[in-house]
Formats: C-alpha cells, structure tokens, sequence
C-alpha cells in the first residue's frame, strides 16, 4: 500500500502555503488584532481559491474533495495561524452536514456567503457566531456561548477533533522555524544560541515529535473518512500527538526567545495561544486519553502488531 500523498495532493497544498505565507503574515495578525479580527478581502482571497467550496460536492458547487485534503489544507491554516472561521466552517461544518443529509445551504458555503457556528456539548461556544461574547486566551478568534443539549454527537466531535489536530500541526511547525530562526541571531557568550548542544537537542526532540504526529494525524483523516469502526479512537490519538507536540514546541520556543518569548511583541505568541485554544478545543486532553483507554482497555481496538497491520 502507497502512504504516500498524491501529486494533487502535495500542489494543493504548496499552492495554500504559499498563498497564506504571502497574504497572512504576522504583520497582518497584529492589524487584524488591532481592527477587529476579521477582513473581508482575507476572506474572499479564500474563497477565490475555492477552500470555502473543499469538501462541497461537485453538484453543489465544490470541489469535492476529501477530509485528507481538508486536514492538509487545515495544517497550513494553523502554519499561517489564519484568524478566518475558515476551518469551522468549511472542514468541520460542510461534512457533517453531508453526512445529516442537509445539502441545501451548502452552495452559500462554497460562495463564501454563509457560515455554519457548531457547537458541541464538549464544545458550547461558536466562533464567528452570535450570541453572548466571550474572551478567549486567543485574541483572533471570535467566540460566543452558544446553548448546546441533549447527547454528544460523536461524528461532529471527531471532526472537531481531527481539524483542531492538523491545524495543531502547522501551529507546531511554525513555532518550531521561529524558534529556530531566531536561535541563529541571538547571541549569548559571543556566539549563537544554536551553537549550544542543549538547545539543539531541545529543538530536535520537538522535530521529532511534530514528525511522529503527522502520520498520527493523517491515519485518523483516512479512517474517518472511509468510516472505520475505530476511527474515534484514531482520532482522539492524532489530537493527543498533535496537541502534545504544539505544547511542548510552544514551551520549547518560549524559552529559546529568553525572558521575551512570552511577550505581545514578539510574535510567537500568536501561535502558542492559538495552540492553548485548540488543545481545549473539541475535547481536552483528559478526554481524549479516557477514549483511547476504554478503546484499548475494553478491547475494541486491541494493540500488537498482529491487530495493527492486519
């Protein structure tokens, strides 16, 4: 079996990066910051790309194409630390509602007219939606209590969870170049702080975490998307390493940055509080273990590699 990312695949997503790299750029975080959090031009750049349409049917107006897709495309979403309800809406929304059976609005979606607030009982605040404000450890991120009853729906909340853990990744990638980049001007005892053995051996561990969650992430994007009975479990495992990975590469950072790194001015500080947030996010750390417990303890997803690669 090839594991491998398609030709397609890897275009879409060099064509995003380097979209968002070019228009999203920590000076237009701390505009957005200052100005409200939200810019239409922003906005319609991504519907002209057609990421608001992703996941939307062919028939009704989209793309068509699938959650690896979108998981890629939401990687890179955290990378840019995009402040737009792109992902919400368009990668969380637009499949449960196909998977409702609820196809009528989704060619607003795909427009860019019409976002779609979920809100979870794990998850009782919308972004971008209306109702009571709330402040969040994210200053670019809209948020609103939202009333949400009655039983978890398990098919909103591994989406939730899977898109949160992509975008995780890209926040950890991000956090991680900064890190590094900034390890090679700072000086200390006439040389660089990457010179250190110390500080390489912590960038590195946080490389490798990063590396090891991503084909975490992307195995829990395949099986949620072909619907395999143990996709929730595979899901909470990619929002478990992807969230531990951006959390350690945050802390990592902070420290590589000196007694600055946590400040407003530097700019790191946008992608760890957007990290703070998603790990909260669609299940916290807590509940995501408890999952994978009764999945391997109770026997439904039973470990060794006689189970795992049959």
């Amino acid at each position: 079996m090839d594991f491998r990312f398609s030709d397609d695949q890897l275009t879409l997503t060099e064509s995003v990066r380097d979209y968002l790299s070019g228009t999203h750029g920590p000076e237009v975080l701390r505009r957005l910051d200052e100005q409200g959090n939200r810019d239409p031009a922003i906005w319609q750049g991504l519907v002209e790309m057609g990421l608001t349409g992703l996941l939307v049917p062919e028939e009704h107006g989209g793309l068509g194409l699938g959650l690896v897709e979108a998981a890629l495309i939401a990687a890179e979403c955290g990378r840019a630390c995009l402040a737009e309800p792109l992902v919400d809406t368009a990668f969380v929304a637009v499949p449960w509602l196909v998977h409702q059976g609820d196809t009528d609005g989704l060619q607003a979606i795909a427009q860019g007219t019409r976002t779609v607030p979920l809100p979870h009982v794990l998850n009782p605040w919308v972004a971008d939606g209306e109702g009571q404000p709330l402040q969040s450890v994210d200053p670019l991120r809209n948020l609103a209590m939202f009333s949400a009853s009655g039983p978890a729906d398990e098919h909103l909340l591994n989406l939730g969870a899977l898109m949160s853990a992509a975008q995780l990744l890209g926040l950890a990638d991000a956090m991680l170049h900064q890190a590094t980049e900034y390890a090679k001007i700072r000086t200390q005892f006439g040389q660089p702080v990457g010179a250190f053995q110390g500080l390489k051996h912590q960038l590195a561990s946080c490389a490798v975490a990063i590396e090891f969650a991503k084909p975490v992430v992307w195995r829990a994007a395949q099986a949620l998307q072909d619907g395999v009975t143990s996709a929730a479990t595979h899901v909470s495992h990619a929002k478990l390493a992807a969230g531990d990975a951006a959390i350690q590469t945050a802390e990592t950072a902070i420290q590589v940055h000196g007694a600055m790194g946590y400040t407003y001015e530097v700019d790191l500080h946008f992608w760890m509080k957007r990290s703070w947030a998603l790990c909260g996010a669609w299940g916290d750390r807590a509940f995501h273990v408890r999952r994978i417990d009764e999945a391997v303890l109770g026997g439904s997803l039973p470990i060794g590699p006689e189970h795992t690669f049959a």
